[in-house]
């Protein structure tokens, strides 16, 4: 959908047209769904998230600026709303569960139970290294790898120049890096 679409859709929205707040919902829900559930590690608080954007940003409406993406808007609630969820409940841990399943290092294959033990010590040690991460480098990490955000999407949503969206993806990726060279002695 081009900005003029969502230029209109939104209109439509703040007119009070039900089946264009349905249409702009189920536009975005999926990857509003991915980007908390990557955050939180659960689906079922993923989905409360979900809804929780939905209900802000249909409130915040009215207070959209055009010259933004509508989806970078959107992400910024739905990354607001992760984070203070994170924040209330404590669940940082629980990013490595959720998000598992959307990371796979290798095709999915039928596996000998030590490929399967050794798979899993490889992406459990992965997942222990991006939770060391501060929030800035493990968030646009999140964002670019499994949102599969751009870099001027990253730095639409987070408000900060696309420079520093590539230096916190050096850096994420560098730290990354060092840390399973050491932890596998390569």
């Amino acid at each position: 959908m081009n900005s003029t679409d969502s230029a209109w859709l939104v209109a439509k929205c703040l007119a009070g047209n039900e089946a264009a707040i349905e249409a702009l919902i189920r536009q975005h829900e999926a990857g509003v769904f991915r980007l908390a559930l990557s955050i939180v590690g659960e689906a079922a608080e993923a989905q409360e998230i979900s809804q929780e954007t939905f209900i802000a940003a249909l409130r915040s409406l009215p207070r959209y600026k055009e010259k933004q993406s509508f989806k970078a808007w959107l992400y910024v609630i739905a990354l607001n709303q992760s984070r203070s969820h994170l924040r209330k409940r404590k669940f940082l841990d629980k990013l490595k569960a959720a998000t598992t399943s959307l990371f796979r290092l290798e095709t999915q294959k039928q596996a000998s139970p030590e490929e399967t033990i050794i798979h899993a010590e490889k992406e459990a040690a992965i997942w222990n290294e991006i939770n060391k991460l501060d929030e800035r480098h493990r968030i646009v990490l999140l964002l670019r790898y499994f949102q599969e955000l751009s870099v001027a999407e990253i730095s639409e949503i987070l408000n900060v120049s696309e420079g520093t969206i590539h230096s916190r993806l050096y850096t994420a990726r560098e730290r990354l890096r060092n840390a399973l060279k050491n932890l596998h002695g390569d």
